[in-house]
């Protein structure tokens, strides 16, 4: 039995706006199906290693959270990979992986692509701490690596339907555009957060 088709016709779509343009936007929703991506690494390895100075480090230099949807026990800047070195090598290990994934599910090749890191944070979940639904947008890919994620820790819920509940070493990664919250959390976690934009 073939799919039924939906036809986004006038009657479901609504106008958001009177443009700059003069036209009037319309939105629909199309169902989609978004690839999210999961590898494992070593907590030993030294990425991971670097990564936990770097958080150590942060929070001495830099101990104010910035506001943002993000409900933390820390947070740190946006542009962390600028401010310590030590995140380098993890940003670097993303970057290859974004290739990987991008050939694989989008036949695209990585030389081509040019992902460049846009945005690193590292954030500090404890007791009740948790994040809004957002997404990354205009990032072309997202990154979460999870460097500590304790019994009882708060998955990452996508598109308020799929939750991935994290172990420590899992790397999970996902179109900048898709929408993903953090409930209130009883485990610690601590993480990474990368956002990568294309060179092209």
């Amino acid at each position: 039995m073939e799919n039924e088709m939906v036809t986004a016709d006038k009657p479901s779509s609504h106008v958001l706006a009177d443009m700059p343009s003069g036209l009037s936007m319309m939105q629909f929703r199309a169902p989609a199906t978004l690839p999210v991506f999961r590898w494992e690494i070593s907590l030993q390895a030294p990425q991971i290693r670097l990564a936990w100075q770097a958080i150590q480090e942060l929070r001495q230099s830099h101990p104010q959270s910035p506001v943002s949807n993000v409900k933390a026990t820390y947070m740190s800047p946006w542009k962390s990979h600028l401010l310590n070195a030590k995140l380098g090598p993890l940003c670097q290990l993303v970057i290859q992986l974004a290739g990987e994934a991008s050939m694989l599910y989008w036949k695209a090749k990585p030389e081509d692509l040019q992902f460049k890191i846009w945005d690193c944070w590292a954030a500090i979940y404890e007791q009740a701490d948790f994040t809004q639904n957002h997404s990354h947008y205009p990032a072309d890919l997202s990154c979460v690596v999870y460097l500590e994620a304790q019994p009882g820790c708060a998955p990452i819920v996508f598109d308020n339907q799929t939750r991935y509940d994290p172990t420590p070493g899992s790397i999970v990664m996902f179109p900048g555009n898709l929408n993903h919250l953090v409930p209130k959390t009883e485990g610690k976690r601590t993480i990474i957060a990368i956002n990568l934009h294309k060179g092209i």
